[in-house]
């Protein structure tokens, strides 16, 4: 088993917090965490229909099965549980009592807000990361770009090609529905690809509705599913202070680069390098590595990006202790002088120094005026 960043976390929360909800992707590792982390504890999988009907017609009964804690795999399965929950943890003083995964972040979140607020704290496991995977320089950057990083493509060693179509086929056609019933999956399928299309672009939910042929109330729930599952997420806009004609409409991501590929048609290296989006999906592989990091630490939100209405744009705004890193993204792998452009102009109107550049090389540089060049497998080292 690849030892995961978040383990170290979530054994701190279980010490304190009487409860401990993990929620992510699916098939992004949650259950051989949490079963490797507390091996002591009885395990129950919500997706089994006898346990579900149990906890959701009798969750007294169900929960008394567990007086000494458990693991409850997909635990928004049974919503009812949750009232229930309350009451055995407000009684017990023992922390870590219960661990509870999930796949659907607004659902879990929904009815731990409502029940267990201040009993429970929440981590977010995303696939692996970068440094997880052990990547360095001598890792093939299209390579990675395309198997993207869930557990089942490396760790029962599946082609990326076969396994990530099965996965959408199995999202759309449970986990869609389980979250909002929508009827036409073939639309809502249309509409995802289209959203791949948009990766690292400004979300324009106007244009989304024409060429998917809804409207754009349709089209704003659809953004909610694929982000409370954990398939994109919205970079928002940093516009305090530094111009006020500034761009404040979100950009849209996925979390995971092989995913985006398999919904482009794109197979191989050679069609991922002549592309026209290759430099927009490096651009998400770095930036949902950043994510990830985050998440594995439980920090706050921290991640912006800024682009003037005159073109001038600064990749990603990292908010560190009141301060800002400007971090800017190149697919490139032959360092030039364009590369430091937006990180010229950001000092100019902000007055801070330190600036970062992620690229596709291999060599770290570091200027006298505080600017550093690092390859995008040593993206950790500007987060430690």
């Amino acid at each position: 088993m690849i030892k995961r960043e978040i383990q170290s976390e979530l054994v701190k929360l279980a010490g304190q917090f009487k409860a401990v909800a993990v929620v992510g992707p699916r098939q992004s590792g949650k259950t051989t965490l949490v079963r490797y982390v507390f091996k002591d504890k009885a395990y129950v999988n919500l997706e089994n229909p006898d346990s579900r009907r149990y906890a959701i017609e009798d969750p007294r009964a169900f929960l008394a099965m567990y007086n000494s804690g458990a693991i409850i795999d997909e635990a928004q399965r049974a919503p009812e549980l949750f009232s229930y929950l309350q009451q055995l943890l407000d009684e017990d003083k023992k922390k870590g009592k219960f661990i509870l995964t999930g796949s659907n972040n607004f659902l879990l979140q929904e009815n731990i807000s409502q029940s267990l607020s201040g009993r429970i704290s929440y981590l977010c496991l995303l696939p692996f990361t970068l440094s997880e995977l052990s990547a360095d320089k001598s890792s093939d950057l299209t390579t990675q770009m395309l198997r993207g990083s869930y557990p089942p493509v490396y760790d029962q060693n599946i082609d990326h090609d076969k396994w990530y179509p099965n996965y959408l086929r199995t999202y759309i056609e449970r986990d869609v529905r389980q979250i909002k019933n929508i009827s036409d999956l073939n639309t809502f399928e249309r509409f995802l690809r289209l959203c791949a299309g948009r990766t690292g672009q400004l979300l324009n939910m106007s244009s989304l509705a024409i060429e998917t042929g809804a409207d754009s109330k349709t089209i704003g729930a659809w953004i909610g599913v694929l982000e409370s599952s954990f398939v994109v997420f919205r970079l928002y806009p940093y516009y305090r202070n530094f111009n006020k004609r500034v761009v404040k409409m979100p950009k849209l991501y996925f979390y995971d680069t092989g995913l985006v590929c398999s919904l482009l048609g794109i197979r191989t290296g050679d069609q991922l390098t002549l592309h026209p989006l290759y430099g927009s999906l490096f651009e998400n592989l770095i930036i949902s590595e950043l994510k990830k990091h985050n998440f594995n630490r439980a920090g706050n939100e921290n991640l912006y990006f800024w682009r003037d209405n005159t073109g001038h744009e600064v990749d990603i705004l990292i908010e560190q202790n009141n301060n800002l890193l400007p971090v800017e993204i190149k697919s490139g792998k032959t360092i030039t002088g364009e590369f430091f452009n937006g990180l010229n102009y950001w000092r100019k109107i902000s007055g801070t120094g330190r600036g970062v550049v992620i690229y596709s090389g291999e060599q770290i540089q570091t200027y006298s005026d505080g600017n550093q060049i690092i390859p995008w497998f040593s993206i950790n080292t500007i987060l430690d």
